[in-house]
């Protein structure tokens, strides 16, 4: 029997709101380096890939000054307005290239701190598994639950004991996760993750524990925290 491929996804079309930056956060830098580029370079180095596909936006002009951008192994599509968008067009560019069996690992471009040893747990947990699954972390915080307003009051304080955080990489079959997207869209389903769109159409992936620190930079404090943790690997 044929061995599985794996492929890297990473949608990459966002614009970043949150960082109020001049350009897209996976393009500001981390020790001179683009965030988009150090994401790349280490989990591309850290499995052995067949190929990554990229979901721009279409008016992206910061991708040729990358390093990413020379790499043979990376192809680029345009992306959507939304991250479902831009990985179900990173996976049907992919079409003529990947087998249904073949396994596609989602990635954030703003999650660059993501450990190769979580990556190789990852892979080797879920390699003969029939769905997938993702990198997450049990939630420590305790949870309070709130009404809305400007000075919201708590209503309850939550269970925590069954609830993890969804981190990336997100691992599922080719087949699978496309026909997954493609339903949650056609019946108009918001999906926020890969894990999402397949618990919708009715498949059960496997969360994998994985380091805490696998942060997504999302607000400007990020930078140096993210800074931080890279400094330590």
């Amino acid at each position: 029997m044929k061995t599985p491929k794996l492929w890297l996804v990473i949608p990459a079309a966002g614009i970043g709101q949150r960082m109020q930056a001049e350009c897209p956060k996976q393009y500001l830098r981390i020790d001179s380096r683009f965030i988009l580029d150090i994401t790349l370079s280490r989990i591309l180095g850290a499995a052995p890939f067949s190929g990554c596909m990229v979901a721009l936006n279409a008016a992206d002009h910061w991708w040729p000054d990358t390093e990413a951008s020379e790499d043979r192994r990376i192809q680029t599509c345009t992306g959507g307005a939304e991250r479902s968008d831009s990985v179900l067009a990173a996976l049907l560019a992919l079409a003529e290239q990947v087998a249904d069996d073949d396994w596609i690992l989602v990635h954030d471009a703003a999650r660059p701190c993501v450990h190769p040893t979580d990556l190789s747990n990852l892979i080797e947990t879920l390699s003969d598994h029939p769905v997938g699954g993702l990198l997450a972390a049990p939630v420590t915080d305790t949870l309070k639950k709130t009404g809305r307003g400007a000075h919201p009051e708590v209503l309850e304080t939550v269970d925590r004991g069954l609830l993890w955080r969804a981190f990336t990489p997100q691992m599922f079959r080719y087949r699978m996760l496309v026909e997954a997207l493609e339903r949650a869209h056609e019946l108009g389903q918001d999906v926020t993750d890969e894990s999402s769109a397949m618990e919708f159409s009715g498949n059960m992936p496997v969360l994998v524990e994985g380091r805490p620190d696998n942060i997504k930079i999302t607000v400007p404090a990020d930078l140096d925290l993210a800074g931080f943790i890279l400094s330590r690997f």
